[in-house]
């Protein structure tokens, strides 16, 4: 009996080593990390760095791009109401006005207009037959289709869209079939 707690005694007194040999491990590997480590640990911290730097640079560009693109954005807008004033002039000029009016306001229009294409306006090129988009349309009223194949598609432009570069600022109305 005596052998056995003395072997017990021995066997629990290796164990207490070895666990603080453990510990003793562990506090050397975390308290004296090698240069190599530090060189690796501060070389990944600077890539990091340097990526996050390079991602800013690029988001600001392509956002102070977008800005210049769109700065004139409202400008624009206010201006279609003038667009669409001489075009109904055009019309009702053409129908009963004298020749040499309607030549001096569609001058006057198609410069406006040429002025207005310059900074990035372009109307929509839209027709009837063509299908339907909400993306590029917006739907005023739904009537009953004049034949089968506009079912579903346009039977009517009421006003024309615009987009200022690849941005819709105003949605085409248009009459759809049914």
């Amino acid at each position: 009996m005596v052998n056995q707690d003395i072997n017990e005694e021995s066997i629990n007194n290796q164990e207490d080593t070895n666990i603080q040999n453990e510990a003793a491990t562990e506090e050397n590997v975390t308290a004296k990390p090698t240069a190599e480590e530090l060189l690796a640990e501060e070389k990944d911290r600077y890539i990091r760095l340097y990526a996050e730097f390079e991602n800013y640079k690029k988001r600001t560009s392509k956002e102070k791009m977008e800005f210049f693109q769109y700065a004139n954005q409202d400008m624009m807008i206010s201006m279609l109401g003038v667009l669409d004033d001489f075009e109904r002039a055009i019309k009702e000029i053409a129908k009963n006005g004298n020749p040499a009016d309607l030549q001096g306001v569609e001058l006057i229009y198609n410069k406006f207009k040429n002025k207005l294409t310059e900074k990035g306006l372009k109307a929509m090129e839209i027709k009837a037959g063509d299908s339907f988009n909400v993306d590029f349309h917006e739907a005023i009223t739904q009537i009953p289709a004049p034949s089968e194949d506009l079912k579903g598609k346009i039977v009517d432009v009421i006003e024309t869209g615009y987009t200022l570069g690849e941005k819709v600022i105003r949605f085409a109305k248009v009459v759809t079939g049914n």
